[in-house]
């Protein structure tokens, strides 16, 4: 069976606010809350993406968490086999920055064109990985502002994120 070549083969999430609710106040790792969240429609876009083929990476800004402790909280939210690699401070000692976005480009041996970034902060998850030549799709669903440009888009919810995706395989 041939493989399915697709636009943007690996995919980057961001995570608190993104894939699982964040709470900036906790100052324990996410493994050991009481309660984990997780965004609504996130696992449909996960399920979809892995369906595809693509490859989906976790790039988080956390420092609390180690990468142990944040497939831990992932397993909590079901989505234990969903990650194929998580990258974070603990494991890069690297802030979310353009080295941090430099590091899992050379760490995948892939290219800026090859990658697509999801992620709710615009700073952090839109513009810097732009300023390497990373699209990126800016999850905003706490207001109706819509930022779009050659490199980076903006949905609303995850149902938009997924019908992104499926026009992008329709093209």
């Amino acid at each position: 069976m041939p493989e399915i070549l697709h636009r943007y083969s690996t995919v980057l999430f961001d995570w608190g606010d993104t894939v699982m609710r964040d709470y900036p106040e906790r100052t324990t790792p996410m493994v050991e809350w009481d309660k984990v969240e997780v965004i609504e429609g996130i696992a449909d876009v996960l399920a979809f993406l892995h369906a595809s083929g693509r490859r989906i990476v976790l790039a988080t800004s956390a420092a609390i968490s180690d990468e142990n402790q944040i497939r831990g909280a992932l397993a909590r939210g079901g989505f234990a086999a969903c990650f194929s690699r998580i990258y974070c401070f603990k494991n890069t000692n690297l802030p979310k920055g353009e080295d941090f976005y430099r590091h899992i480009l050379n760490d995948l041996n892939i290219s800026a064109s090859e990658v697509l970034m999801v992620g709710d902060g615009f700073e952090k998850d839109i513009q810097i990985p732009n300023t390497l030549g990373i699209f990126a799709v800016w999850f905003n669903p706490k207001s109706n502002e819509t930022r779009k440009n050659e490199l980076h888009t903006t949905v609303h919810s995850m149902k938009e994120l997924q019908d992104f995706f499926e026009a992008l395989d329709k093209n």
